[in-house]
């Protein structure tokens, strides 16, 4: 994308401006997946825990839930704050200087990325805490060695459901990761420049 444009740029701007596009595109991308991916176990946990509300429900499951639920709700503000420092690479790339955005404007956002990021991993992070506790709590119920199934209470045994619910949140955690690394990134070659 070698254009007159490019050529008339400082060579520190355009490094800056296609470090931009490139890692926020990339950002943006890997963020909308690893989203979609858990908004679906999320919505499918919901479900499944709302069956099962009135037989036994672990608590901690529900905190857990809502707390993995805060912090998908932070991946898309990120995945939009990724997206937004594609534009700003188109601001970088304007022929007009007094539409760039100036360094500290630039610096501004990646903070702010880094803010919402760094929010969202701990948010996850005691959904985290909240889920691996109510899994904790039913593996110690459960009894031990060659005890007969129950049918009376199923809710008592930890189920693959369970650990599909620490799938989908640990896939949250890695959205915010990436997010995280990619701002980082961004912020080393700004101030490198």
């Amino acid at each position: 994308m070698n254009t007159e444009l490019d050529y008339t740029l400082p060579p520190a701007v355009r490094r800056i401006a296609n470090a931009f596009r490139l890692t926020g595109w990339v950002s943006f991308w890997a963020q909308a997946v690893l989203a979609l991916i858990s908004s679906l176990v999320l919505l499918f946990a919901l479900v499944n825990v709302g069956a099962r509300a009135g037989r036994n429900a672990n608590p901690g499951a529900g905190v857990g839930l809502f707390l993995a639920a805060l912090g998908l709700l932070a991946v898309y503000l990120s995945a939009y704050w990724a997206f937004r420092y594609t534009l700003i690479s188109r601001k970088l790339r304007s022929r007009n200087v007094a539409k760039r955005p100036s360094p500290k404007e630039a610096i501004q956002a990646l903070r702010t990325g880094i803010l919402i990021s760094m929010t969202g991993m701990l948010i996850t992070l005691f959904g985290s805490q909240a889920l691996i506790g109510s899994l904790l709590a039913k593996a110690l119920a459960q009894p031990q060695g060659g005890a007969l199934f129950v049918p009376g209470n199923v809710n008592q045994y930890l189920e693959a459901f369970d650990i599909f619910i620490v799938q989908g949140n640990t896939n949250i955690l890695l959205a915010h990761f990436v997010a995280l690394a990619a701002t980082l990134w961004l912020l080393r070659v700004v101030n490198r420049a």
